[in-house]
């Protein structure tokens, strides 16, 4: 049996297709719906999967062409992030015979076609949730900054974590490593290159222009619906890292930021030295920032799209502080007023300072200067 599945986003799409053709179906995918008509009218599928939100031809009127236009009974199972119960009516109204509402996995949409069809596919065997591979919401591009890690990169659970949550890009930024940090990537990325992909950093220029060139490259790709920065250490867990997106997902914050103030029930250790260094530094970035903002330096960070190219499309000033950067340069594009609305700071339920940290205490000495130096230029710009 042959399905058309449309979406505007490619990781959606190719998981989509992967899945149905391991089920056995004869898939095509189509990345707009102009191009999902042209398909329709030459494959002619016994099934058609489309999202609703697509730039150009939504979703509905590819619906409108298929029940009005083409007269033709096609099943039709949408899948969609909106969950707008107008648009929700008006797709039945005009025919769908499904509606599913993005987060979902790949074995409840694969349920919904073996019911529509009347075929089985699936086995009767019971999967965890756990083990699911989910189609998110949105499409999301992470930048993880890798200098030297050939000792730390944790490859199993980035890979675990790419192959199950469908709708997430990993993009490990190798910023000029002197170590094997290159062919672990390269091995890590094996088998997930539509959800893993390596930037590569000929010279080093330091964690602020990591994690610059990787946000530009990802900005230049449509689907991505937010973009963010994960430490490569995984001091920030994963879990966590998605409550951000969710947050980002059901507000209007153009930034969510973790957290790593201590607070009841958080599984979130330091050793003691740095604790007392990291609580006077924040205190003087805070007074810089005139803004109460308690830990700008956490290295999980989430944003809209939109907020890339004003944020990062000059070079930062230092090679580590440049979330205080971030900060700095919100606060002159929006206005001190207005820009506390727009950034949440989330505390972290788990964070664990890894071995390893290539901050030393002399490098901490050094931040006070390079903070004195930011005040200055940002005032003086």
């Amino acid at each position: 049996m042959k399905i058309l599945a449309i979406d505007d986003q490619q990781l959606i799409l190719l998981s989509v297709e992967k899945k149905l053709s391991e089920l056995g179906f004869e898939v095509q995918i189509a990345d707009s719906g102009s191009k999902g008509i042209e398909l329709y009218n030459s494959f002619q599928p016994n099934l058609v999967i489309v999202d609703i939100n697509m730039p150009g031809m939504s979703g509905l009127e590819v619906v409108k062409h298929i029940r009005i236009d083409q007269n033709q009974d096609t099943p039709i199972l949408v899948l969609s992030g909106n969950t707008n119960e107008s648009i929700i009516v008006d797709g039945f109204d005009l025919g769908i015979n499904d509606y599913m509402k993005k987060p979902v996995s790949l074995n409840e949409m694969a349920a919904r076609i073996d019911r529509i069809l009347g075929v089985c596919t699936l086995t009767n065997t019971a999967i965890p949730a756990t083990d699911q591979q989910v189609i998110q919401k949105y499409c999301v591009g992470v930048v993880i900054p890798c200098y030297n890690e050939e000792e730390r990169l944790s490859s199993a659970v980035f890979q675990e974590f790419a192959s199950k949550n469908l709708g997430y890009h990993l993009c490990f930024v190798n910023d000029g490593s002197t170590d094997k940090t290159l062919e672990v990537l390269n091995e890590l990325r094996k088998g997930n290159e539509d959800s893993i992909s390596i930037y590569n950093c000929e010279k080093n220029g330091g964690k602020a222009e990591a994690v610059r060139q990787g946000l530009l490259h990802l900005a230049k790709d449509p689907q991505f619906d937010y973009l963010g920065y994960l430490d490569a250490d995984l001091s920030t867990d994963f879990r966590d890292f998605d409550d951000l997106v969710n947050t980002l997902e059901n507000s209007d914050f153009k930034i969510v930021s973790g957290s790593r103030i201590n607070r009841m029930g958080a599984d979130i250790t330091k050793e003691s030295a740095r604790k007392i260094i990291s609580k006077t530094i924040n205190l003087i970035i805070q007074t810089i920032l005139g803004m109460p903002f308690k830990d700008t330096q956490c290295g999980a960070k989430i944003m809209k799209r939109d907020m890339i190219v004003p944020m990062f499309d000059k070079r930062f000033i230092t090679r580590w502080l440049f979330d205080v950067e971030i900060f700095m340069r919100m606060k002159k594009f929006y206005g001190k007023a207005t820009v506390q609305s727009l950034i949440c700071e989330q505390p972290l339920k788990r964070w664990i300072h890894a071995d390893g940290s290539k901050l030393s205490m002399k490098d901490s000495i050094k931040i006070v200067g390079q903070l004195g130096q930011i005040a200055w230029y940002y005032k003086a710009a």
